[in-house]
């Protein structure tokens, strides 16, 4: 097996986040208190060079994995389902002795708001125009590599735009309202959270506290992953 690309990681010291909007739409409410220990996050989403290696212990390749508008070895990797992204994480955790995971829905907030607090963007103002490459990113018809230009305050790239990112948590819509909401019984767990833009949306960008969803089994050309580990 080739060396394996070295995710660029990043320290982040953890802290009290008030999770939600009170101007968001109703599963981003009501606001609350979360206390985050700290994490570190990967810089960009993986990409399709650091997911290759995984290919080679006999992994299924994901879907568009030969369609020449998802695989050069700087996009992220697309056409992962969860449970891809967790057999991923858990593989490049054995290899390295890192104990890389997904995220939970309350650190993927933390991490994209970059040290702002209650923000609906990761830049200055309170629309997507606001972005320093907008216009470019706009005119995407494809994933892209995560580059400078979409840091937010912590160096963390594309948390708005691009794909988007699977997380730990079930998604239930009432569970910001209801505590413990996410230790349902299995019966009811249909959907794991997502968060993070889209290539494929109209508009690409996307509020930091929405809130999105998927089937765990579902492989579409617009979700992929970004690796995170405890501090």
């Amino acid at each position: 097996m080739d060396a394996l690309p070295q995710p660029d990681m990043v320290s982040l010291e953890g802290g009290v986040l008030l999770m939600g909007s009170a101007r968001g739409r109703p599963d981003e409410q009501p606001v609350h208190r979360v206390e985050i220990a700290p994490f570190r996050a990967a810089r960009s989403p993986v990409t399709n060079a650091q997911f290759a290696p995984f290919l080679e212990t006999g992994h299924e390749p994901p879907r568009f994995w030969d369609d020449d508008r998802f695989n050069a070895p700087d996009q992220p990797v697309v056409g992962v389902n969860w449970f891809d992204a967790v057999a991923y994480c858990e593989w490049l955790a054995s290899e390295t002795r890192v104990p890389y995971r997904l995220p939970s829905e309350a650190e993927r907030e933390y991490a994209s708001l970059g040290g702002l607090e209650a923000a609906d963007w990761p830049w200055p103002g309170d629309r997507w125009q606001g972005h320093p490459v907008a216009d470019r990113i706009a005119a995407n018809d494809r994933p892209h590599p995560s580059p400078p230009e979409c840091a937010n305050g912590y160096g963390l790239r594309c948390m708005a735009e691009n794909v988007h990112e699977w997380c730990l948590d079930w998604y239930h819509a009432d569970g910001y309202a209801e505590p413990g909401a996410g230790d349902r019984e299995p019966a009811e767990r249909a959907r794991k959270v997502s968060r993070g833009g889209s290539w494929r949306h109209s508009v690409k960008f996307t509020r930091l506290t929405a809130r999105a969803s998927l089937a765990p089994e579902r492989r579409y050309n617009d979700f992929g992953f970004r690796l995170y580990a405890d501090a």
